[in-house]
Parts: structure tokens; C-alpha cells; sequence
């Protein structure tokens, strides 16, 4: 990649404003009793989704007018195009709408850049901490309710004590079974993109997933865990791709990891 190719992919920071900004939005409408709708895959959807990504499409028209967005959102309704371009974004206002449902703080913002089907920037907020990680200038930051942003890195595996951030809903033999094929320890539930984050600030090991994500959930993640230092492969240990416009942008397996 050229310097002004890299210059052009360097937009982590906006895109951490902007989750922020978004966040804002969000956050009163966590916990308030707000009505719970159901999209025609049988997901939640709420109007934190909504304004969410409606704020998120209106910046980033503002800041990269010529670059195409898919949204969550607005291909639940209108479905996703059948080919894209090799830039784009991807966003997904609210990830973890179960656990904003319950009230339970680990949903996330995110916004990532897509280049030649890797993801290069990316941003994620996690509204009620007010933490954001964001790739900048080719590292991982990380910041709070505004403050400097401090580089995160991916921690050393740590034999006999490591921690793997699993689905709620996975069920103990899946737990036990991965636990087996993998080596981590300890199986933290845990929902949303926050995952990626807590591995790529050395708090967490690995998170696998042996079922269905879409693209939007995870590439924000995915940016920020690349720039601290972790991978995100496919089980056949192959870098995991993005643009999967043929596949309606559904992801196949994956597995995260720290150091």
C-alpha cells in the first residue's frame, strides 16, 4: 500500500467521533422502556437502532461523500446490493441489541472501512462506559468519555489462566467442546463487537465463533483487534474476508485472537 493510499485508509479517528457521537444519542434510550420491533430475520430492532444509524449515514456523507456505506439497518429493510466497490464502509449503530434490550451495558457502536476486502480503519463505542477503541496511524487507541487516547495492546497467551469471551446463549458441551479444541481456560459470556476490544486491550484471550455474524458486526472489531497486534482468521487459519457481496455479506466461522 502506498503512503497516500495509507494517508486515505488513516480516518479512525473521525470514525471514533462519530460512533461517539452517535453513542450520545443512544445512551438515554438504554434502560427506558423503549419498544422492541422484530425484523423479518426474527432480530430485535429498536429506535436506538434507527436514529443511531441515521445520525452515523449523515456524518459520514459529510466527512467521505464518495464512499458507499452498508448499514445494518437499511439492508434489514431494503436488503444488500448484489456487488460493491473495493472501499466502503460498514456500520452497525447498535450491536448487541439483545443486550441493550435487557439492559445489560455490552452493545457497541461501530463503524469500519473497507479496502480490498480487509478491514483498515475502524472505530467502536461502548456507550454506557464511554470507551472507544479506534485504529490511528497504524496502532490501536483507546479512550474515555473523551479523553487522550492511550495505545492497547494484545497480551501474551497466559498459560493456564486464559480467557475466551463466548456467546450467552452458547450451551456448556459447546463451551467445553471449544475449550478442548482451542486451550483457553476460562469462558467469559459476553455479547457484541466489545469482544474484539476487550482481547485487543490484553483483558481477554480469544473469541471463536462457530455460528452466523454479518459482516457489520464484526469489521470495527476486527480493524481495532489487527492493530493491536491480534489476528482474525478463518478455522483454516486464512485471513478472514470481507465484501462477501455474492453471500449477502454473511460471514462464515471465525476465530479471534490476542497474542
Amino acid at each position: 500500500m502506498n503512503d497516500h493510499a495509507k494517508h486515505e485508509n488513516d480516518v479512525g479517528e473521525i470514525l471514533a467521533e462519530i460512533c461517539e457521537a452517535a453513542a450520545l444519542l443512544v445512551l438515554p434510550l438504554w434502560r427506558s422502556g423503549i419498544e422492541v420491533l422484530t425484523k423479518a430475520d426474527e432480530s430485535p430492532v429498536t429506535v436506538a437502532d434507527q436514529r443511531g444509524e441515521k445520525l452515523i449515514l449523515e456524518h459520514l456523507a459529510r466527512h467521505f461523500p464518495d464512499i458507499p456505506v452498508i448499514s445494518e439497518e437499511h439492508a434489514s429493510e431494503f436488503g444488500t446490493p448484489e456487488a460493491i466497490g473495493p472501499r466502503f464502509f460498514l456500520v452497525d449503530p447498535v450491536d448487541g441489541t439483545k443486550a441493550f434490550v435487557r439492559g445489560d451495558p455490552n452493545f457497541t457502536v461501530n463503524i469500519a472501512l473497507i479496502q480490498d476486502g480487509r478491514p483498515v480503519a475502524g472505530a467502536v463505542c461502548a456507550p454506557p462506559s464511554g470507551e472507544t477503541w479506534y485504529t490511528h496511524k497504524g496502532v490501536a487507541l483507546k479512550r474515555t468519555k473523551g479523553g487522550a487516547g492511550a495505545p492497547i495492546h494484545v497480551r501474551a497467551w497466559p498459560k493456564g489462566h486464559a480467557i475466551a469471551l463466548v456467546s450467552h446463549t452458547m450451551k456448556p458441551e459447546t463451551t467445553q467442546k471449544l475449550a478442548e479444541e482451542y486451550g483457553f481456560d476460562v469462558p467469559q459470556p459476553m455479547d457484541s463487537s466489545i469482544k474484539f476490544c476487550r482481547i485487543a486491550e490484553g483483558s481477554a484471550d480469544i473469541y471463536p465463533r462457530h455460528g452466523p455474524t454479518m459482516e457489520w458486526d464484526i469489521a470495527a472489531g476486527h480493524a481495532v483487534l489487527e492493530a493491536a497486534g491480534g489476528t482474525v482468521l478463518t478455522l483454516e487459519g486464512q485471513p478472514f474476508p470481507y465484501a462477501k457481496a455474492a453471500d449477502g455479506f454473511r460471514n462464515g466461522w471465525f476465530v479471534a485472537r490476542g497474542g
